[in-house]
C-alpha cells in the first residue's frame, strides 16, 4: 500500500492531496513505471474517505497521462521520473529540502564555508557508494590552449574534490577529468604527457621529504611548478565504537583484525608499507593487505559497512563516514604541473581558485587540513 497522508484541515481538497502525493512518490522513485496503484476501494478504505474522492484523483492523474487505467488491469503508473511533467515538481522539492537544511544549519551557527565543505564531502562519499565502474577519459588532445578540459591524474584527496567543485562553479565552461591512479601513477602520466597536472603525497624514506625527491627521480630535466594544496592528517580509521580496541599500527598484525588497503603506487600505500617496515611487520602478517581500493572514501565506506576493521586514510574521510580516527602523521599534498601548463590559459582559473579566500576557508572547514601554505609555489628543474 502506498503511503498517502491526508489533512482534513488543509485548504487543498482531498483528491488534490492524493494527486500531489502520488506525483511525489513517482518523482522520488517510490513508485516505478508499470507499478500498480491500490484499487479505488483499497485506498478509500485505508484513508477513511469516500471512493468517489479516490476516483476523482485517479481521473485527474489519468488526464495528465501520469497513470493509465486498464479494464480488469487496475491503475498503473505510466510516467517516468524524467517526465517533463514531473521535473518541475522534483526541482521544487529538491530546492525546498536544501533550503530547509541550510536554514537550519545557519540558525545553529554553522558558517557557509562549513556547510559547503560538509555538503561536498558527503556528496563525494555517496558518489563513491553509487559508483559502478571507473570513468573513461576522453582524448586529451595536444594543445593545452585550444582545449577546455583539464586532465588531472594522481592521488585521491578531498581538498582536490573541493577544488574541482569550486572551479566548476566559478567556470562552468571548463571540463575537468580526474583519474585516481595514485601518486606514482600521476607522475608517470606527466612523464608520458597524459595529464596536465598530478596530485601527489609521496614520503621519501631516505630523506624524510615529501614529493620533491620523486619529482627529481621521475621527471628529470623538466621544469616543473610544485603548487602546495594542503597539509593533511593521515591515520587509522575504524568503527567509532572501536570493538577490536585498535590503538596503533602494531594491532594490524593481530589475526582477528582485517584491513582495507590502498592500491599500489598510491601515496597512502607507500606510507603504510613504510610504517609496516618501521614496526617490523610483514605484509603477510596483515589480514586483508591484498585487498586494494582506489580512494580514501572507498576504504572509509567499506569500514563503515563492516567489510573490514581498519584502514589507513585521511581524517576528513573518517569524519565524513562517522568513523573513529587515530592520527599518525601530517603529510603534504602538492600539485605537480609542467611549467608550460602552469602558464597556460586553461589552468589559470584553477590556480586562481587555489589562491582564493573562499577555497582556503572551505578546505579548512573540512577538518583534518592545514591551509597555512595553500597556494605556495616552487619552481624547480632537476637535471640528470
Amino acid at each position: 500500500m502506498i503511503q498517502v497522508h491526508l489533512s482534513q484541515v488543509a485548504h487543498v481538497p482531498l483528491y488534490k492531496q492524493i494527486v500531489e502525493q502520488v506525483k511525489q512518490l513517482i518523482a522520488t522513485d517510490q513508485l516505478q513505471p508499470g507499478e500498480h496503484l491500490p484499487t479505488v476501494r483499497q485506498l478509500a478504505r485505508s484513508l477513511g474517505i469516500s471512493p468517489g474522492t479516490v476516483v476523482r484523483a485517479y481521473l485527474e492523474l489519468e488526464q495528465e497521462q501520469i497513470v493509465v487505467s486498464r479494464r480488469g488491469g487496475g491503475t498503473v503508473v505510466s510516467a517516468s521520473t524524467d517526465d517533463p511533467r514531473l521535473s518541475m515538481l522534483r526541482q521544487r522539492r529538491l530546492s525546498n529540502m536544501v533550503s530547509s537544511n541550510i536554514l537550519e544549519a545557519l540558525s545553529l551557527g554553522y558558517s557557509p564555508e562549513e556547510l559547503e565543505a560538509a555538503f561536498s564531502l558527503h556528496l563525494a562519499r555517496w558518489r563513491e557508494e553509487r559508483k559502478g565502474r571507473p570513468e573513461t577519459l576522453e582524448s586529451r588532445g595536444s594543445d593545452i590552449d585550444t582545449r577546455n578540459t583539464i586532465v588531472i591524474v594522481g592521488s585521491h584527496d578531498l581538498a582536490l574534490n573541493l577544488l574541482v567543485s569550486q572551479l566548476k562553479h566559478r567556470n562552468p565552461e571548463i571540463n575537468i577529468e580526474v583519474t585516481h591512479a595514485g601518486s606514482l601513477g600521476g607522475l608517470i602520466a606527466l612523464q608520458e604527457e597524459r595529464a596536465d597536472l598530478a596530485g601527489i603525497h609521496l614520503l621519501d624514506e631516505e630523506t624524510g621529504e615529501y614529493n620533491y625527491p620523486y619529482v627529481k627521480h621521475i621527471l628529470p630535466g623538466r621544469e616543473m611548478a610544485i603548487v602546495h594544496l594542503a597539509y593533511r592528517i593521515q591515520g587509522l580509521m575504524f568503527d567509532r565504537s572501536n570493538p577490536k580496541q585498535i590503538k596503533g599500527l602494531e594491532d594490524l598484525r593481530r589475526p582477528e583484525v582485517t584491513i582495507l588497503n590502498r592500491q599500489k603506487g598510491s601515496g597512502t600505500r607507500v606510507l603504510l608499507d613504510l610504517k609496516l617496515r618501521q614496526h617490523g611487520i610483514m605484509p603477510s602478517e596483515v589480514k586483508g593487505y591484498e585487498r586494494e581500493l582506489d580512494t580514501h572514501f572507498a576504504v572509509a565506506t567499506g569500514i563503515a559497512r563492516g567489510e573490514a576493521d581498519v584502514g589507513l586514510g585521511i581524517e576528513a574521510a573518517a569524519h565524513t563516514c562517522d568513523l573513529g580516527f587515530l592520527p599518525l602523521l601530517r603529510e603534504r599534498y602538492d600539485l605537480i604541473i609542467p611549467i608550460a601548463n602552469y602558464r597556460s590559459r586553461l589552468l589559470s582559473p584553477l590556480l586562481e581558485t587555489i589562491g582564493s579566500e573562499d577555497f582556503i576557508k572551505v578546505v579548512a572547514s573540512a577538518g583534518g587540513y592545514d591551509t597555512s601554505q595553500t597556494g605556495a609555489t616552487t619552481f624547480c628543474r632537476y637535471d640528470n
